[in-house]
């Protein structure tokens, strides 16, 4: 039963910084594009960042280009999020989801899109306020 699962989320005040990791224990990430998405009280859940299986693509949204970096580790099985000079408005329930690769996909592209993703964590809370 494959589950992702996020950590690093809390309190921190603006312009502050937090790193996300997300993991799937007993399975390798290796075959997954990593979606990273948000979603805060009231609104539609967002997407923020993507990257390939392999690291060689990434993808941000206009909320966090230039803020936020995506990052995986294949050695260590583990996939990032790094946030830096954050608003209040990134207060959100932050979730990481994984897309398994096509094998016969001609490139090696991935999307924010939410509904192409197959597996999620169970989101880590980050609340932006001084």
């Amino acid at each position: 039963q494959l589950q992702f699962v996020e950590s690093g989320g809390g309190l921190v005040q603006p312009g502050g910084s937090l790193r996300l990791s997300c993991e799937a224990p007993g399975f390798s990430l290796d075959y997954y594009h990593i979606g990273w998405f948000r979603q805060a009280p009231g609104k539609e859940r967002e997407g923020l960042s993507c990257i390939s299986s392999s690291g060689g693509t990434t993808q941000y949204a206009d909320s966090v280009k230039g803020r936020f970096t995506i990052s995986r580790d294949n050695a260590k099985n583990t996939a990032y999020l790094q946030m830096n000079s954050l608003k209040p408005e990134d207060t959100a329930v932050y979730y990481c989801a994984g897309q398994l690769v096509d094998l016969y996909a001609l490139d090696d592209m991935c999307v924010m899109r939410g509904s192409e993703y197959d597996y999620w964590g169970q989101g880590t809370p980050v609340t932006v306020s001084s």
